[in-house]
């Protein structure tokens, strides 16, 4: 080990640097973060209303949806989602990331040991050779002195970046309740509609059988057999369409779920599902409440200190460092204090000629704010349109799906009246088969309309932001 060591005339100096290093740490350059002004509207478009401090998202997943089996499908989901264990992974690493950035605020210690054996030319008269083994034991520490905030900056950007990955684990988690959800009352009106072909293929092999009795009989005609039995044939390939949809929407369930494929148990059938009171809440509780806006907000929090340490960088950095050791020829030497070496040392170091590389990298960091600033606005626009979607659909459906029962029940009286008109020979089987062919059609829009009442809670309540006062530990469900 061979250095020269500063002597205690040194000392002074370095006391001075370390003065002035202490004086300049609450020195941070950059700018400050401020959130900029989105100005939301009062009221959310399709508010039914005035606004009320009380919402859907403060209600938790199981309170929105009462059904069991979806419950348990939740639950499930939450648990073992590998959507949510990659997101996890990351939020672990990003944690990591700010524990590595932040150790450079603290003194870097760490040792050294060596063992040597060296030969030397002694240029002396005459020249001699000398041989001799080296043996040395030290401690160091080294301190970059933050004067201007660069590590500090990089520190928060790290963190912000943690607390982005955080609120991206809440989105996914909502985002999974969600789907998982509107999944489920998808497949169980799908579940209706093939009850619905079902019945269908009843009605039509019954009519078929009706007319072929009046064929036999030499009461009709031929056609009004075939027309029915192609009817018959049309449900036959609906219920195998719906069989196989259903079994791929399970799968799609299953998925959700972070589960093989499997039958999925139903709860509630569509018809007798009910939702809870949907009140919006006011429109600046949004920004607040919505994962997505929260994560675009740390992104340019991130931004923001990115250029704090991109500034710090013109200035110079200050170092401290120490060390502290032994050295001899024998290992039994070491410990003897006459071979005892130390050293302190302070270093100031700029930079001078970089080539515009310095100020590139702020222009780059300046725009990525500026972008980060562009990117929450947008989020927040987006969140005010999912939001009043969700009110229109909710709005409207209503009106629709009475429309749509009103029609269904019409046309159930209107199949039974051909019938009957049939039966007394006052009509022909056209009159039968046009009313059969009418009603089963509306059927199937009653049950979807159904299904899309249900959703559009499930979309509010996530384009509000739900289960936002739900701890990490609490979104599995109740205990």
């Amino acid at each position: 080990m061979d250095a020269h060591f500063a002597t205690s005339s040194k000392t002074p100096l370095l006391l001075a640097a370390l003065l002035l290093a202490a004086g300049l740490a609450g020195c941070m350059v950059g700018p400050s973060y401020k959130r900029p002004d989105v100005a939301p509207v009062k009221e959310f478009r399709s508010q039914v209303g005035p606004s009320e401090a009380s919402s859907l998202a403060d209600l938790p997943w199981w309170q929105v949806f009462n059904d069991k089996a979806l419950q348990g499908l939740i639950s499930e989901g939450l648990a073992n989602s590998y959507d949510l264990q990659i997101t996890v992974a990351r939020i672990d690493a990003a944690s990591a990331q700010v524990g590595i950035v932040r150790a450079d605020l603290y003194p870097q210690v760490n040792y050294q040991a060596l063992a040597g054996r060296q030969k030397t030319l002694v240029p002396i008269e005459p020249p001699q050779n000398f041989t001799y083994n080296t043996f040395g034991l030290a401690a160091g520490a080294a301190w970059e002195i933050d004067a201007w905030g660069r590590i500090r900056h990089a520190t928060e950007a790290a963190r912000a970046n943690l607390f982005a990955q955080e609120d991206v684990r809440r989105a996914v988690m909502l985002a999974l309740v969600s789907n998982i959800a509107a999944d489920y009352f998808l497949l169980i009106e799908l579940d209706r509609e093939l009850a619905i072909a079902q019945d269908s293929a009843d009605t039509y092999r019954r009519t078929t059988d009706l007319f072929s009795q009046r064929f036999q009989a030499g009461r009709d005609s031929k056609l009004g057999v075939v027309r029915a039995q192609a009817n018959l044939e049309s449900s036959t390939a609906t219920i195998a369409a719906l069989k196989r949809a259903i079994t791929q929407q399970e799968n799609a369930l299953c998925v959700l779920i972070g589960a093989y494929p499997r039958p999925i148990a139903r709860g509630t059938v569509l018809i007798q599902q009910s939702t809870p009171a949907t009140p919006v809440g006011l429109t600046t509780d949004l920004l607040e409440r919505r994962p997505d806006i929260l994560q675009a907000e740390q992104v340019m929090i991130g931004a923001n200190a990115e250029i704090g340490v991109a500034v710090a960088n013109y200035f110079p950095r200050i170092g401290l460092s120490a060390l502290f050791g032994w050295e001899a020829t024998r290992p039994e030497d070491l410990f003897k204090s006459s071979f005892s070496v130390w050293g302190l040392a302070a270093n100031l170091t700029g930079p001078i000629f970089e080539g515009g590389r310095l100020r590139a990298a702020e222009h780059a960091q300046e725009a990525f704010w500026r972008e980060s600033i562009a990117q929450y606005k947008k989020s927040v626009i987006v969140a005010f349109q999912e939001t009043s979607d969700a009110l229109i659909a909710q709005q409207t459906l209503v009106g629709q799906r009475g429309a749509l029962e009103r029609q269904v029940a019409s046309l159930r009286e209107a199949v039974d009246l051909s019938l009957q008109r049939y039966d007394a020979g006052r009509a022909s089987y056209f009159e039968v088969l046009e009313a059969e062919q009418q009603l089963f059609p509306s059927e199937d829009a009653l049950a979807q309309a159904q299904r899309d009442q249900l959703v559009a809670v499930v979309n509010l309540y996530k384009a509000l932001g739900g289960g936002w006062n739900l701890k990490d530990a609490d979104w599995t469900g109740p205990h």
